[in-house]
């Protein structure tokens, strides 16, 4: 279900975003009980905050959460409108996968194009380059990268120049580059009628697209923070409010 219809075309292009706002935070469950991951608290506030005062200081118009459990939590706290920002909320009334979650919430764009993000993940991102690559490569996806230390928690990303030529699984070790889980995606590829209703858009879109899609690698640094797991958690509080501070000054 999806609350609100879907808008006009807007005259003008305008830079708009998708975030992933539906996940039940299973392993933070020992620390934060009862609300999605992007609303547990960080520094007194809901970590989607951060989020979105980071996309309302790009530039953004529109963003469009995906949500699902316990959504009340979110769409009472932030309502139709953030700073600058319009709101507008796609809802999942059975689990879509990321990938049906991403492919309903495109109904609320305007675009034909637009940011996808994890509400769960924290990163300063390149959106201007990632927008030049999409034009430039003729993309179907723009998907950001990260240089770590060790890949084994998240899987690798193998790429021929800049264009990503595989996905490999979680378990892979050792340096190298990680899909950062960020992504500036093109309509036509999430609304293929040959995909299923629900689906895991890293593992059986994009994962199985590599030969047949044109996908762009765009690396990024800096600030990086993925709040799934209590260890991580813990350091969000200290270091989300300062990154924003700084971003402030």
């Amino acid at each position: 279900m999806i609350l609100a219809s879907r808008p006009s075309p807007a005259n003008e292009r305008s830079r708009q975003a998708i975030v992933l706002a539906g996940g039940f935070g299973t392993r933070l469950r020992s620390v934060v009980a009862d609300v999605p991951k992007p609303m547990a608290p960080v520094g007194g506030r809901p970590f989607l905050s951060y989020i979105l005062d980071d996309l309302e200081g790009h530039g953004f118009s529109t963003v469009v959460l995906a949500v699902s459990w316990r959504r009340e939590a979110i769409i009472d706290s932030f309502g139709d409108k953030y700073g600058t920002l319009k709101l507008r909320y796609s809802i999942e009334s059975a689990p879509l996968g990321t990938g049906g979650a991403i492919r309903q919430a495109f109904a609320l764009v305007d675009d034909d194009s637009a940011f996808v993000l994890n509400g769960d993940t924290f990163q300063r991102l390149p959106y201007e380059a990632m927008h030049r690559l999409l034009l430039r490569e003729a993309s179907d996806a723009v998907v950001a990268v990260r240089n770590v230390s060790e890949t084994s928690r998240y899987g690798a990303v193998e790429l021929q120049q800049s264009r990503i030529c595989n996905f490999r699984s979680e378990g892979a070790k050792g340096r190298g580059l990680i899909n950062a889980g960020a992504y500036l995606i093109q309509r036509r590829l999430i609304e293929d009628d040959a995909l299923p209703e629900s689906f895991s858009f890293e593992r059986e879109l994009l994962g199985l697209s590599v030969r047949t899609k044109i996908l762009t690698a765009c690396p990024v640094d800096g600030d990086f923070i993925d709040i799934g797991v209590p260890e991580d958690y813990a350091r969000a509080q200290i270091e989300v409010p300062r990154w924003r501070e700084e971003a402030r000054q």
